[in-house]
């Protein structure tokens, strides 16, 4: 096989593995509530610097992580240092457990506009009372 007949196959399997991926996703989100148990219990109880903050469940931020894309889409993920990533939000509780992670927005994405997204979900961070 040639390097163009290379090149051609390596973005039809990446197209393919990108669609399985996100269709495992898909179904992973359908059942989640079903079987993965969410540990409310110990949020903040006994911790007297949290006292002020009713409800807070904890610290909340993105990050990019660089990735290789199809050639097509790879103008959607080019960063403002001119790379390929991924932004992913993610929160967590006062133990460091992941409570919440958002993943798949494209490179040069604000803070603001994810987050803005996020509570727009139905089940974004379900706070206990």
């Amino acid at each position: 096989m040639d390097n163009s007949g290379a090149t051609k196959f390596s973005l039809v399997t990446g197209k393919l593995l990108s669609r399985q991926f996100h269709f495992v996703l898909k179904a992973v989100l359908k059942i989640g509530n079903k079987y993965i148990k969410k540990d409310h219990a110990a949020l903040h109880e006994g911790d007297y610097r949290w006292k002020w903050f009713k409800r807070a469940f904890g610290p909340l931020d993105g990050t990019h992580v660089p990735l290789a894309f199809p050639i097509e889409d790879q103008g959607r993920y080019r960063n403002r240092k001119d790379g390929l990533s991924t932004y992913i939000l993610g929160a967590w509780d006062a133990n460091l457990k992941f409570i919440y992670v958002l993943p798949g927005w494209e490179g040069f994405t604000l803070d603001s506009r994810v987050l803005r997204d996020a509570l727009s979900w139905r089940h974004f961070l379900e706070i206990p009372s």
